[in-house]
């Protein structure tokens, strides 16, 4: 057998391990709702494999899965290294908060898929706001991120897309994408403003928490 034919073969094998490992980790939660990792866990600070098709026809159940573990935090956004699996894949969604009186610039975010997503910053805006994450439960910290952004990559089926977002959409996706990169949101935030959860809920404008 060739060099090639090796390499292709143990790439296989891992891909079909890790396939058997997210049905499994799916079939242990019933109604879809997974158990979200927290800091301190090694999957969180590797940076995700790029997903090209190791999870099949299994993508749509774990998808499903990663929305309704999102859906149920609560929080609107989440990357699929806080269920436990390395892979370059997010899921966001936010209702919105249209009619409040502060400089969020939120209107509602569809649901939608993000496989090996990246971001540039367009224009030199920044916004600085109260950001929480679901795998550091229970704390908050200002973080400074660019008001908009550019966002690459592609959906659930394979097609690309090319946006710019802005405001609270912008930050969500920097989040996730951060999470894929090995990163969290204390990373970059100003710890001097760590907060209790609870505490900045009693904040003007406060906010779910991002993935």
């Amino acid at each position: 057998m060739s060099a090639t034919g090796r390499t292709t073969g143990v790439r296989q094998g891992v891909d079909e391990t890790l396939r058997e490992h997210v049905v499994a980790l799916l079939d242990a939660y019933d109604d879809g709702v997974l158990p979200i990792v927290q800091a301190g866990q090694p999957v969180l600070r590797t940076p995700a494999v790029p997903y090209a098709g190791q999870l099949g026809d299994v993508l749509p159940r774990f998808l499903e899965a990663m929305r309704a573990t999102m859906h149920a935090a609560p929080g609107v956004g989440l990357a699929a290294p806080q269920v436990g699996i390395g892979l370059a894949v997010a899921v966001v969604e936010d209702p919105g908060a249209p009619d409040a009186d502060d400089e969020r610039e939120r209107p509602p975010l569809a649901f939608r898929v993000l496989v090996n997503p990246r971001y540039e910053a367009v224009g030199d805006e920044t916004r600085t706001f109260f950001e929480g994450c679901l795998s550091v439960h229970g704390w908050q910290a200002e973080r400074t991120r660019a008001r908009s952004v550019r966002l690459t990559g592609q959906d659930e089926t394979g097609e690309p897309f090319d946006d710019v977002l802005t405001g609270w959409a912008a930050r969500i996706v920097q989040h996730e994408t951060d999470h894929l990169r090995g990163e969290l949101y204390v990373d970059g935030a100003d710890l001097r403003t760590l907060s209790s959860t609870l505490g900045v809920a009693r904040l003007p404008g406060a906010s779910r928490e991002a993935g």
